[in-house]
C-alpha cells in the first residue's frame, strides 16, 4: 500500500510540468541570473565604479592625480564631451570629479558630484581611492625632493627632514562631496532607495489574484455568458483593468505611507518625495497598466489556477532579478546592466528613483511611462488574440 502511495505521488508530480519548472528550472535560471549580476562584486580586478573628470587646474599636481586614478582597476573613467558637464546620471557615470583652478597651488578642494542612487559604501570606497592617490602623489613628491637633496644633505639631516614632513590628512580639505540634484549637505537615505524597489515588485504580484479570478470565471462559464450578451472585448478587459488599477494605486500610496510614517518609528530615515507628485502618479499608473496587462496575458494563456500561480510567481521573480529590484544595477557588469533594460520592472524602478532620489519632473519620467504603457498595451493585445482564439475553439 505504501509503495502504491509513493508511485501515485511521483506520477502526480511528474505530470505537473509547471510544478517541475518551479522546482527545477526556475531556481537554475535564478542562480544563473544572480551569479552573472554579482560576478564582479568580489572580483578585485573588475571595475566597480565609473567616473568622469574635468581638470580646470592643469597643474603638475592635478595631472599626477589623474594618472594615479586612471591606473586603478576598480575605477573606469568616461570621457566628457565638454567641460560644461551635466549631472552624473545624465553623463552615464556615478561620480564626476571637478578639479578647480588653484587645486595644487592654493590647496582648493576637489568638487565631487555623486549620482543620487549611489550607495554610501561605494561613495566611501571612491573617496578612499582618491585619498590614497593623493597621498601617493605626496609621497612621490617627498621621495623626489629627498633624492634631489642627497648631494648636499647628510644621512642624519635627511632623516630629520623626512620626519618633519607634514603627514596629517583632512578629507574635507581635499574634497567636497555633493549629491546631484539634492540640497547642499543633503544625502539620500536607504529608505528612498529601497521603497521604490518593493513598490515595483509588489505591483506585479497583482498577477496572482487577477489570473485566479479570471480563470475561475472562465471555468464557471461566466465569460462565455458575458460574450453571448454582445459584450465587447475592450469592455470586458476594461472592467478588469480599472478595479485593479485602483487597487494598485492604493498599494503604492500605502507603501509610501509606510515609508514616510511607520519606518521612522523603528529608527530609520523617513521616505521623502523629492520630485514631482504628478510625475509619481504618472509612473505608478503606467506601471500598474504594465502589470495588469501582463497579468491578463498570463491568465488567458494558461489553463488552470495552479499554472497561473506558478508561472506568475516565476515571471515576477525573474523580472525582479533581471530588472535591478533584487540586485542594484550599479553592481552588475555592463552587459547585465544593458540586459536589465528588457525588464519592465527596471523601467518602473528608474521612474520611481527619478522622483524619490533625483527630484525628477514629469518630463524626466515620460520615457519610462511611455515604455510601461506600451508594454501594457501590447500585452493586452496579445491577450485579446489568445482569448478570442480560445473562445472560438470552445464554442
Amino acid at each position: 500500500m505504501f509503495k502504491a502511495m509513493l508511485m501515485k505521488e511521483f506520477l502526480l508530480v511528474g505530470r505537473d510540468k509547471h510544478a517541475l519548472a518551479a522546482l527545477f528550472i526556475m531556481p537554475a535560471v535564478f542562480i544563473l541570473i544572480m551569479s552573472l549580476a554579482l560576478k564582479d562584486v568580489m572580483n578585485e580586478d573588475k571595475s566597480l565604479m565609473t567616473y568622469a573628470l574635468v581638470d580646470h587646474d592643469q597643474s603638475t599636481g592635478s595631472e599626477a592625480l589623474i594618472n594615479k586614478l586612471s591606473n586603478l582597476s576598480v575605477l573606469t573613467k568616461h570621457e566628457l564631451n565638454s567641460n560644461d558637464f551635466r549631472s552624473p546620471e545624465e553623463e552615464g557615470v556615478q561620480f564626476i570629479i571637478d578639479i578647480p583652478e588653484g587645486f595644487y597651488q592654493d590647496k582648493l578642494p576637489l568638487n565631487i558630484s555623486v549620482a543620487a542612487d549611489t550607495s554610501p559604501s561605494l561613495l566611501t570606497i571612491f573617496k578612499n581611492q582618491i585619498a590614497l592617490s593623493w597621498m601617493g602623489n605626496k609621497l612621490d613628491e617627498i621621495n623626489s625632493s629627498n633624492q634631489d637633496r642627497l648631494a648636499f644633505l647628510d644621512e642624519q639631516n635627511l632623516g630629520e627632514q623626512s620626519l618633519n614632513t607634514p603627514t596629517s590628512f583632512d578629507e574635507d580639505t581635499l574634497m567636497k562631496v555633493q549629491y546631484a540634484k539634492l540640497a547642499e549637505d543633503e544625502k539620500p537615505t536607504s529608505t528612498q532607495q529601497s521603497v521604490p524597489s518593493w513598490i515595483v515588485f509588489g505591483l506585479f504580484f497583482v498577477i496572482i489574484p487577477m489570473s485566479t479570478i479570471f480563470i475561475s470565471e472562465r471555468k464557471q462559464n461566466t465569460l462565455m455568458r458575458l460574450s453571448t450578451m454582445n459584450l465587447s472585448l475592450p469592455v470586458l478587459f476594461g472592467g478588469k483593468i480599472l478595479p485593479y488599477m485602483l487597487i494598485n494605486q492604493v498599494q503604492v500610496w500605502l507603501m509610501i505611507g509606510v515609508g514616510m510614517y511607520i519606518v521612522p518609528l523603528f529608527g530609520a530615515a523617513p521616505l521623502t518625495i523629492g520630485g514631482s507628485v504628478l510625475g509619481l502618479i504618472l509612473v505608478s499608473l503606467s506601471l500598474s497598466l504594465s502589470a495588469i496587462g501582463l497579468s491578463i496575458l498570463v491568465a488567458t494563456a494558461v489553463d488552470s489556477i495552479e499554472q497561473a500561480t506558478t508561472i506568475g510567481g516565476i515571471i515576477n521573480i525573474l523580472l525582479g532579478a533581471i530588472g535591478g529590484v533584487m540586485v542594484p544595477k550599479f553592481v552588475m557588469p555592463e552587459a547585465m546592466q544593458s540586459f536589465a533594460n528588457v525588464s519592465p520592472m527596471s523601467w518602473g524602478l528608474e521612474g520611481f528613483l527619478d522622483i524619490f532620489l533625483r527630484r525628477g519632473t514629469v518630463m524626466d519620467v515620460l520615457n519610462e511611462s511611455i515604455a510601461l504603457t506600451l508594454f501594457g498595451v501590447v500585452s493586452l493585445l496579445i491577450a485579446s488574440v489568445i482569448f478570442t482564439y480560445k473562445q472560438r475553439k470552445t464554442s
